[in-house]
Parts: C-alpha cells; structure tokens; sequence
C-alpha cells in the first residue's frame, strides 16, 4: 500500500466515527417509493445512492434505534445493513432460479438480498455452523418474507461434493481490518499475527470448498471486511494457482456488461455497481489482483473486498 493510501485509511478510519445508519429496502415485502415516502412523514431525513435503489442513508446522528421503532422495520420491509455489505450480492448478480451458495449466511443480511434481488426465485441453500447463530439467520428470513432456504446447521468447510451451486457467495471469516475505528484499543488489541493465521487458514479451506462444489460455468463471489492482502488478494491469487479451471471476472465497466460466456446482460443494479467503482462514488484502493475491487474505509463504507471467480 502506497503512503497516499495510507493516509486515505487512516482518513477512513477517522471518520468512521460518525459512519451514518444505513438500510436496504426489501424487495420482497416493498419498494423504495413506499420506503422513501414513509420515512418522510416520520421526518426522517435520508440520502439515496445511485448504484442501488433500495439503499438508504439515514441524516447525521440518528441511531438505529430510530430504525428499530418503525413499522417498516418491525413488519420486516427494510432491513438494517452497511453499505458495503450490500456489494457482494450486487457483484454475484445470481440468476432468477438459479442453485445459491451462502456459505458464511448468518444473520441473513446477504442471503435475503440475495433472495430480493431474484425476486424469491432462487434456491437457496444458507450454511451456519454455529447453532445461535442459525437460529438468527432462521427468524431474520421468515422476518423478511424469505420461504423456502436450506439452512444447513455444518462447517461449510465440510460440505459434501455431492451439492453443486450455479452461484456462491463466500463472505468469508477475516480480522475485520476494514471495519477499524480510529481510537477503538479493543480492535486493535484483537488484531494479532495468531488471529491473521487463523483467519487465513479458514479463508484457504472455504474457498477450496466453494471452487469445487460450483458447476462449470459458475460463479463465486469471495468478499471480506478486511483490507489485508493476506486475507483478500493473496487468497485469491493462490486458489486460482490451485484451481486451474477458474479465472476472475473484473468488477469495472469494461467488462460488467457481460457476466458469462454468453450476451445475458448483467442487471441494472450491477452494472451502477461497477460505474460507481470506476468513477468514484464508492472509494477503492488499489487491488493486486487486476480486476477485484478493494473498498476504502470511509465515512460512508467499511472497508471491503470483493472478488468474483468463475468456473470454466
């Protein structure tokens, strides 16, 4: 990392802080208009992004709190998530129908958009090995009006290669570097070399996992909330070294317009994801591995990685 970008996320870091709350309107039950218009006769204010229509930024200083005390959020049509942790299923684009893989689900954010951007079509199978854990996952997608997921309570790891997925999103475990806060002793005092090991080790088995129960012609979707080569770029370069069958599809405008082999266009939302990589809208930092997009900590996003990997 240069030191200009350094200074960019210490910067992020920094203003983190006052990182505002932010949630996605659920397709599923919703709209954004009906979203928009209720927050409005609460006197709620709030910002849209121009890469996805059902997400929303809350006006400085409102907690989630305020969110907790809707309706809207009690009848599960919104759904508190950061921003950054919408872009992977952006990014996966999974097909209407399509056989999906959530192999980290819990708490469900990412498997109910999932579910959203498909319209309810896809089928789902959602991986959690931890038993509270599922248990969340289970009441925050009946809460979202998500039928018909395969909650399997097991160490994704250890997935049988009997299952096969079209599309697979690995939200992987990591140190969470991106997500620091400048000042936060406790999260600097977690990160070790001990947790980066270990965090690695399970990034390496994951992904292993992943390439080999996705069909030929699929996708992955690798993300974590770090910004450490260790666990994003380096993790990928070395399973594509493993997996000689699989390749990256670039995350920018050149290439968005297509997703596969084939000429079925990428969906709107998708393609906005890409242009606002490109042109700013969404902070990035340089990626060593070419066409993956790094997420600079900000005001307004985390700290991210995003890689998609395709089967051939």
């Amino acid at each position: 990392m240069s030191d200009q970008e350094a200074e960019r996320v210490q910067a992020g870091f920094a203003a983190a802080a006052a990182r505002p709350v932010t949630l996605r309107a659920n397709a599923l039950k919703t709209t954004p208009e009906e979203v928009a218009e209720k927050l409005t006769e609460r006197g709620i204010p709030f910002a849209r992004v121009p890469w996805y229509e059902d997400a929303f930024v809350l006006g400085d200083g409102l907690r989630e709190k305020t969110v907790w005390e809707l309706e809207l959020y009690q009848e599960g049509k919104v759904y508190l998530q950061s921003l950054s942790s919408m872009l992977p299923p952006l990014a996966l684009a999974a097909r209407d129908g399509a056989d999906v893989l959530d192999m980290c689900a819990a708490p469900g954010g990412k498997t109910s958009q999932i579910a959203a951007l498909t319209g309810g079509t896809a089928h789902i199978t959602a991986c959690e090995m931890s038993a509270p854990r599922a248990e969340k996952l289970a009441y925050n997608l009946s809460k979202l009006g998500v039928h018909g997921v395969n909650i399997m309570r097991t160490d994704a790891r250890r997935l049988d290669e009997f299952f096969s997925f079209d599309h697979i999103l690995l939200d992987a475990p990591c140190t969470g570097t991106g997500t620091f806060r400048l000042g936060d002793d406790r999260a600097e005092n977690r990160m070790t070399g001990k947790l980066l090991a270990k965090t690695a080790r399970s990034q390496r088995a994951l992904l292993d996992r992943a390439l080999t129960v996705l069909k030929p012609g699929g996708t992955l979707l690798y993300s974590t909330c770090s910004i450490l080569p260790q666990e994003n770029g380096e993790q990928v370069a070395a399973a594509l070294r493993r997996h000689r069958d699989c390749s990256i599809v670039p995350l920018n405008p050149q290439q968005a317009g297509i997703a596969d082999d084939d000429t079925r266009p990428l969906p709107a939302s998708t393609r906005a994801l890409a242009d606002a990589f490109e042109d700013g809208s969404i902070p990035t930092l340089k990626s060593a591995v070419e066409g993956t997009v790094t997420v600079c900590p900000s005001q307004r996003f985390e700290g991210f990685y995003l890689a998609l990997i395709k089967k051939q």
